[in-house]
């Protein structure tokens, strides 16, 4: 990664409108205070919520904590987003099963890809490669739990992708 380019990162769940949204901004938020240069986004694996605003309940706790959803939109997850993003962040093990399937398909018209994919989850040592569960049908807490964990497992990513810059430079 050179110092000009942004290394990019691409947060995926179900509908792009609770989890992915959440890590989106928090991750940002932990990069952006770090000052790393890394450009995160998030979508859906499915095409359930195009174009829409996050859920209002994963908005307005996001909102007590002082992150900000209002201006996102959900999308889907493209082929395209393989050679686009450096990285891409599963929030569950089901969503990770159908990026694999869609990375295949991928790697089939593109050859060589960009993107690594990992759960969210991977080096966080509070939620050791848990799953960001699905807050949609749920209440308060949920979403509370979501923002808990985006928050711990977004600064684990921090700390690992520092050290992976830091390593590249030295060598």
């Amino acid at each position: 990664m050179s110092s000009s380019t942004p290394y990019k990162v691409l947060c995926v769940c179900l509908g792009n409108i609770c989890r992915s949204p959440t890590a989106e901004v928090v991750l940002r938020h932990f990069c952006d205070e770090a000052q790393l240069n890394i450009q995160v986004d998030s979508a859906g694996t499915s095409n359930y919520h195009p174009g829409k605003a996050p859920d209002s309940r994963s908005q307005k706790h996001a909102k007590l904590r002082g992150y900000n959803l209002s201006s996102l939109r959900a999308r889907q997850l493209t082929i395209q987003d393989f050679i686009d993003f450096d990285l891409i962040l599963a929030m569950d093990y089901e969503n990770l099963k159908n990026i694999q399937q869609l990375m295949a398909q991928a790697q089939r018209q593109f050859g060589t890809l960009r993107a690594q994919i990992s759960l969210m989850s991977q080096y966080d040592g509070q939620y050791p490669q848990q799953e960001v569960p699905d807050p949609y049908y749920g209440g308060d807490a949920g979403f509370e739990h979501v923002l808990d964990q985006c928050e711990s497992s977004s600064q684990a990513w921090v700390n690992f992708l520092q050290n992976q810059f830091k390593a590249q430079q030295n060598y």
